[in-house]
């Protein structure tokens, strides 16, 4: 496994465990669509939240708030879409993004959650 990849799975984990002491429930991790894969997919009551994560060991070489441009936005609500349509979910959802800043040992810098990053 390469680095890029051990560290988003670091992230992913730092963020399930983030959001499940938030009250969410989480249904679905790693969820692939013909598209791409979507990190986590979570309840928070009756509200359904797709949730894309991003890690990066250090600032030096930007954010992981910078990573998230708008074709990252827009294949984001594709596969929110996609997801809903397969799943029959007929009511509103949203997408939020929880961006992880880690020190050189993996340990938490910072972590942001950003809710309804795209409307």
């Amino acid at each position: 496994m390469s680095q890029h990849n051990e560290v988003g799975k670091i992230g992913e984990e730092i963020a399930r465990k983030f959001l499940e002491k938030a009250g969410y429930k989480i249904i679905e991790q790693n969820y692939k669509t013909k598209y791409s894969e979507i990190d986590l997919i979570v309840k928070k009551g009756e509200n359904l939240v797709f949730v894309e994560v991003r890690t990066k060991v250090g600032e030096h070489f930007g954010t992981p708030e910078e990573t998230i441009n708008n074709k990252k936005m827009r294949k984001l609500r594709g596969n929110a879409v996609a997801y809903a349509i397969i799943k029959k979910w007929n009511d509103s959802f949203g997408i939020d993004a929880i961006c992880i800043v880690l020190k050189p040992d993996y340990t938490v810098e910072r972590l942001n959650h950003y809710e309804n990053i795209i409307s």
